[in-house]
């Protein structure tokens, strides 16, 4: 059984040793933290602690937007963490916080170890006391909840999955800090509010329409990040390309930011460059006027920014309409593929572990209609129900 004893602030004095006292005392240089939680372990919390986590992190979103120490979480090291980081304790100890969310805190100086900041992978020697502020995002702040209309392919009181229309930033970032989907997750699903990123979990670019899965608790939202981190979530994508693509293919390819052009990725050897892989499967291809084009499954295995974009032009096949991954287009096409004004994608497919329910569950959308329609002119095959080409 996970042991764990929870105390408020009244009964601080009481249940810690005298030693304890004064390092848990309020001498830290704001001011004190009132109410607060304590929680001494020597073991990672049950996950029925999970209700004191999520309260505590609204809490203190709301106490360090308003200048109050208000809803910090204080903690006794174990014995057992001597020679252990502190970010990975932390990890251990506060399982609803992904370890990016505590290693931003750590950087922000939001961690104290006995009273001092903590440094970024300090160790611990066990019995030191370790208080946490937790702090809302940089970007949560400018988010505002905006009613818009959502297609909500599933709902539940932990998930939702969303039909994401092409032309709709996910996220609040420069030059797009309203009208996100963010910004309407926060109207449609307000409980959203006391999450990281909306209950954001993955996200399409804003000219990809589709599939995406939000977060309606803190707890599924941890979990979706770890089968995100783990690979084992299935995102299946329907793209029209140039050229005639092969029958099937596997691109392993590592990707970086391009140095010439900081607005592309590219494939890469550099130390820096992220592992990425992508299966291709082409359903179709056919002579669109004077231009061949080719209709293509893709599985991501990574979900790295334009994966999917980098990769088919790396093989000189680019997406229709892309205006930044170009390379590998014919000069002259039919007026049909020309006008087609984004990349020709579409998050088809997806599939998941329910995160409270531990079932696992699929859903598919067809493209929306202007993909619909170019697919059409150019003489594809039926397209107006959706189909998973990976099984």
């Amino acid at each position: 059984m996970l042991g764990g004893v929870w105390l408020n602030q009244d009964q601080e004095a009481q249940a810690l040793p005298s030693s304890t006292n004064a390092a848990a005392a309020p001498s830290l240089n704001h001011r004190p933290i009132l109410p607060s939680t304590l929680f001494a372990m020597s073991r990672p919390p049950p996950r029925t602690a999970r209700s004191i986590s999520t309260a505590t992190s609204d809490t203190a979103a709301a106490a360090h937007e308003d200048n109050v120490d208000d809803g910090s979480l204080l903690a006794i090291a174990p014995a057992d963490a001597a020679g252990e980081r502190v970010d990975k304790l932390l990890a251990r100890l506060l399982p609803d916080y992904s370890r990016s969310r505590l290693q931003q805190w750590i950087e922000a100086g939001a961690v104290r170890v006995d009273g001092e900041i903590a440094r970024p992978r300090q160790p611990l020697h066990g019995g030191e006391t370790i208080e946490v502020l937790p702090l809302p995002a940089a970007e949560d702040a400018a988010m505002q909840a905006e009613e818009m209309r959502l297609e909500v392919v599933h709902e539940d009181a932990d998930i939702a999955v969303i039909d994401k229309p092409a032309g709709l930033v996910v996220h609040p970032a420069a030059g797009h800090w309203t009208g996100t989907l963010a910004n309407g997750l926060l109207a449609r699903f307000p409980q959203t509010a006391a999450l990281p990123r909306a209950g954001i979990v993955h996200r399409l670019d804003a000219d990809t329409s589709g599939l995406m899965v939000v977060a309606l608790s803190l707890a599924a939202q941890t979990d979706l990040v770890r089968q995100l981190q783990a690979r084992t979530v299935s995102r299946e994508y329907w793209a029209i390309v140039y050229g005639a693509a092969p029958r099937e293919a596997t691109i392993e390819a590592a990707l970086a930011r391009d140095p010439r052009n900081p607005l592309r990725f590219a494939v890469s050897t550099a130390p820096r460059a992220k592992a990425a892989r992508t299966h291709l499967r082409c359903l179709q291809t056919v002579n669109c006027g004077r231009t061949q084009l080719s209709w293509v499954a893709c599985r991501l295995d990574t979900g790295r920014t334009h994966q999917i974009r980098v990769h088919l032009e790396s093989l000189g096949m680019p997406l229709v309409g892309d205006p930044v991954y170009r390379r590998g287009r014919p000069g002259a096409a039919d007026r049909d593929v020309e006008g087609f004004n984004r990349q020709a994608l579409h998050a088809c497919g997806l599939g998941l572990v329910h995160p409270a329910r531990g079932e696992a569950m699929n859903w598919t959308r067809p493209p929306p209609q202007d993909m619909q329609d170019l697919m059409d002119a150019c003489g594809f095959k039926p397209t107006r129900k959706a189909m998973a080409a990976f099984k």
